[in-house]
């Protein structure tokens, strides 16, 4: 899967993880620092499984519940219109 930041989104790194800003609506969306690496590597061109696991690395997750935690922030990012896929 192909993904992208929808028109008028710009991402910005915090130290504990980054920012979305819709510019279209002023709206502002907080990702922690997992969120943040996970839509780095989607962004990057990485599968949504492979980004998964390599935003939980060092943590106790279990892979299943990586891919599922990955696949439901996409749904959240694309249901309020901040990425395109």
């Amino acid at each position: 899967m192909s993904l992208s930041l929808a028109d008028g989104v710009s991402i910005a790194e915090t130290d504990d993880g980054a920012v979305l800003l819709d510019e279209r609506t002023g709206r502002y969306w907080r990702l922690n620092g997992s969120g943040a690496r996970l839509l780095q590597a989607l962004l990057a061109g990485r599968d949504t499984r492979q980004a998964a696991l390599d935003a939980a690395a060092g943590a106790t997750v279990p892979a299943d519940r990586a891919a599922r935690d990955a696949a439901g922030l996409v749904d959240k990012l694309r249901g309020a219109g901040l990425v395109t896929a």
